[in-house]
């Protein structure tokens, strides 16, 4: 059955047109070469689609761009990931894999131009559900969410696919949540942070997400939003895993800086967090190291060259080993949670929040975590041949923030007074201050303590 609708698909290609006849060649000469050209995870998904087994869980990771492939394992509830292969003729070859025809398409802005054609290839196909949506704003906006929620279950889609950065694979999976819940109403957020805690929870649409750069939401079971009033919120459930991730670095080609090396430094961000958290094992430590180590070897190398394939994959396997240590009993981190906040409250993109908060948090637990950030100094020290002191983890993390273009170093380059830190800091204290000691190494023992730790200046760290 599984070769007569790959037969039925090439055909209904080949009639559409030359340009998409194209397309569709490279995942069959592609994944028949797999054993050859690409490393497998063989462990078998037990899960079932309708009436059909699905396939087994994958991993590809090109050869010549990463041997560190064969220590990641494919997330659970994951069927695939797919790293620096074409994210077009890949999404066809899943869609086929998972035996879906009514697609909705999501992306966000700076990506649309990059998959207008792959959108029209669709639609000639028949498989495309709706117009491409491109509402989603930065942090998941409520508004564009609902948008997206009510147009996926209006035409009864049943795959949602994500090309973009955090906030719309978050949304995505929001969407998937909507879809297994909406019977005719309109989707509210307290509707869909509703159907989360359904029991049993119904199986949910199929995801392909294809991220255009290194926020790494597309590998949670997490997903966030933001709220008319600003206030960061979301829903989780292990069976908003997307199912198939797909990395492609041409998706990334001409996105802005702040993007780009944002989305890269909370590679660093998850890491650091990881290997800080109170309840952190030795595995889990090890991972984020490793993970902290090849983010800091690709954020050095898209310094020099932002397009750098081999940089941009090194980015993402490390981010991808950094956000699964996190997510192994260790979310959110301290500064995870600080800046999801920062980030809603004063509208400022999440690879800035680390850039502006980072060390600063670092360094204000540095005494009661002092062995681990020793570890994390060790692993980001790539130029010390041993005869010099070493360095505070916060001073390399600051070094290191300050080479990266387009991220803001300091609270003014976000446009944020003192005046607003302070009302900040009250509030987290007021609001969340239990649940900020229970994750800090060092609690917390008033709002000014937080002030203090917000407005340390960058040069005394």
């Amino acid at each position: 059955q599984r070769t007569n609708t790959a037969v039925t698909v090439l055909v209904m290609v080949l009639l559409s047109s030359l340009s998409t006849t194209i397309l569709l060649l490279p995942p069959l000469l592609f994944f028949s070469a797999t054993s050859d050209g690409f490393l497998t995870n063989n462990n078998y998904n037990k899960r079932v689609t309708t009436t059909m087994s699905r396939p087994p869980r994958r991993l590809t990771i090109d050869k010549r761009l990463a041997a560190e492939g064969e220590a990641l394992p494919v997330p659970p509830g994951m069927d695939g990931v797919h790293v620096g292969v074409p994210f077009d003729s890949t999404a066809l070859y899943e869609m086929e894999q998972l035996y879906v025809s009514n697609v909705y398409v999501m992306a966000n802005k700076s990506s649309k131009p990059m998959v207008e054609h792959f959108v029209k290839t669709l639609k000639e196909m028949g498989f495309l559900a709706a117009p491409l949506n491109c509402d989603v704003s930065m942090g998941g906006a409520e508004d564009g969410l609902l948008k997206a929620c009510n147009e996926a279950a209006e035409v009864k889609a049943d795959c949602v696919l994500t090309i973009g950065g955090g906030a719309v694979q978050d949304a995505g999976k929001l969407v998937r949540l909507w879809l297994s819940a909406a019977d005719g109403e309109k989707a509210t957020v307290k509707g869909i942070q509703a159907a989360q805690n359904r029991d049993p929870m119904p199986p949910l649409p199929p995801q392909i997400c294809c991220p255009n750069s290194f926020a790494m939401a597309e590998l949670t079971h997490v997903a966030g939003l933001v709220t008319k009033d600003n206030v960061k919120s979301g829903a989780a459930h292990p069976s908003m895993m997307p199912t198939v991730v797909i990395f492609d670095t041409d998706l990334s080609r001409g996105l802005p800086d702040w993007v780009k090396f944002g989305t890269a430094l909370r590679g660093v961000e998850h890491a650091i967090g990881a290997i800080c958290h109170p309840k952190a094992t030795d595995d889990i430590r090890a991972r984020a190291l490793q993970g902290l180590e090849l983010v800091n070897k690709g954020l050095k190398g898209m310094v020099q060259n932002p397009d750098s394939e081999e940089a941009q994959v090194n980015c993402y396997l490390g981010g991808w080993m950094a956000i699964r240590a996190l997510n192994t009993g260790c979310y959110p981190s301290i500064a995870h949670l600080i800046q999801n906040h920062y980030s809603a409250r004063f509208n400022v993109h999440q690879g800035s929040c680390s850039g502006i908060l980072s060390a600063r948090i670092l360094e204000y637990h540095r005494q009661k975590s002092l062995l681990y950030q020793i570890t994390i100094a060790r692993a980001l020290d790539t130029g010390n041949d041993g005869d010099q002191p070493l360095p505070h983890a916060a001073t390399f993390v600051s070094d290191l923030v300050a080479t990266l273009p387009g991220v803001a170093k300091d609270h003014a380059d976000a446009n944020v007074d003192e005046e607003m830190l302070r009302e900040f800091a009250e509030y987290m204290y007021n609001q969340h201050g239990e649940k900020l000691n229970r994750l800090s190494p060092k609690p917390f023992c008033s709002a000014e303590d937080f002030l203090e730790m917000l407005t340390r200046p960058i040069a005394t760290l």
